[in-house]
């Protein structure tokens, strides 16, 4: 509980908690750290025989204010979201690509007539899509290592413009995934009594769901 004097402090941490979007566990942490910064500077002020309203206000005075301190935090906000975000691509496609033939190895229609020419051509993209968020992904991590130890807006913007390109390769990866399963259905009646094919939807399903969540955070991150 802040104590009666601390109100002024804990009203800027609402401030600025009311602007910052991103990983709870990030935010929280940035938030915790500034208001030990402030109510350190303030018993420092104290202890020199400022009032206590006075000493508060010039602790958050000097501080900053929402419009000079939310950018940095909002950009390292994103940092982490991307690295959220990639980390979890890297674990679902990883899995996706290596595990998608198995699913229909040793299936009863595996041998029978090729499918149409259209369900090959998605199928190819499918893994064309999930290579290349693969590799955003890996660019993603490599990117937000570099940004935290650089200065300046150019990292910052170019983990953004990574971010971007992962989080529209996802956007298109995810739904064609979806379609390719739908149409294997549609060809193939057996494909819903197939072990390895009802435990690839139900990993791919829950992978999906894990990878949404990122995506959200990402989105509401850089928005």
């Amino acid at each position: 509980m802040p104590r009666r004097d601390d109100v002024m402090v804990e009203d800027h941490l609402r401030k600025l908690a009311g602007h910052l979007r991103g990983p709870a566990g990030l935010k929280a942490d940035l938030l915790t750290e500034a208001r030990h910064g402030l109510l350190d500077a303030g018993e420092a002020y104290r202890a020199d025989g400022l009032p206590a309203a006075e000493a508060e206000r010039r602790a958050v005075t000097e501080f900053g204010s929402p419009a000079q301190l939310l950018p940095a935090w909002q950009a390292e906000l994103a940092m982490s979201a991307l690295r959220t975000l990639s980390l979890r691509v890297l674990a679902v496609a990883s899995v996706l690509v290596a595990g998608g033939d198995l699913t229909w190895r040793g299936s009863s229609w595996s041998a029978g007539p090729r499918p149409p020419g259209g369900y090959l051509r998605l199928s190819e993209s499918v893994s064309v899509l999930w290579l290349v968020t693969l590799a955003l992904a890996a660019a993603g991590l490599l990117l937000v290592r570099v940004a935290a130890r650089s200065a300046g807006s150019g990292p910052a913007a170019l983990v953004r413009l990574v971010g971007s390109g992962l989080a529209g390769s996802l956007m298109l990866g995810v739904p064609a995934g979806a379609a390719l399963f739908a149409w294997s259905i549609v060809l193939w009646d057996a494909a819903l009594t197939w072990p390895p094919m009802i435990i690839g939807a139900s990993l791919a399903g829950a992978g999906y769901l894990w990878l949404g969540r990122a995506l959200r955070g990402w989105v509401l991150a850089v928005r």
